[in-house]
C-alpha cells in the first residue's frame, strides 16, 4: 500500500471545507496516451488505489507502461472502539488522496486503445468515484 516515507506532521486537521469545485492541476494526460479521469469529489484510500493499480497491471500482462498520478499523503485518524469522550485525537488509521472532479488518476501508454479501455474499466470498478476514459489530444 502507498504511505508516505516521512511526514512533517503526523496528524492533520480534518479541513472542514468540502471538496468543492473542479481540479486545477493534474487534469490533462501528460505522460501516457490514455488516462482515467474522476468525475466525483472523494477521498481515495491507499487500499482502493492499490486495488485499482493491481487490476490494471493484471490486465496488461507485461505490456505497456503505467503512471499513478495521485498519492495518498493525507492522514486520517480514528479512535478505538468503546473509547470514552476526551483523551485527545486518535491514532493515524489510514492515508487518503483527496481528488476533485477532473483529476487524472492513472495513465497508460504503449498499448492499444481497446486494451486500455478494458483495463481502466476494471480499475474503475475498484474505485468509489465515477470515472471517464480520456485520451491525449
Amino acid at each position: 500500500m502507498l504511505v508516505p516515507k516521512k511526514v512533517k506532521h503526523r496528524k492533520r486537521h480534518k479541513e472542514m471545507r468540502r471538496l468543492k469545485g473542479v481540479a486545477s492541476s493534474g487534469t490533462k494526460v501528460e505522460f501516457g496516451t490514455y488516462g482515467l479521469k474522476t468525475l466525483d469529489p472523494k477521498w481515495l484510500t491507499s487500499r482502493q488505489l492499490e486495488a485499482a493499480r493491481r487490476a490494471i497491471i493484471r490486465h496488461l500482462r507485461k505490456g505497456g507502461k503505467m503512471w499513478t498520478r495521485v498519492f495518498p499523503d493525507k492522514p486520517v485518524t480514528k479512535k478505538g472502539l468503546e473509547v470514552p469522550m476526551g483523551g485527545g485525537k486518535g491514532t493515524v488509521d489510514r492515508y487518503v488522496a483527496p481528488v476533485r472532479p477532473g483529476r487524472i488518476i492513472f495513465e497508460l501508454d504503449g498499448i492499444e486503445e481497446s486494451v486500455a479501455r478494458e483495463a481502466f474499466s476494471k480499475a474503475s470498478d475498484k474505485l468509489p468515484v465515477k470515472t471517464k476514459f480520456v485520451t491525449k489530444k
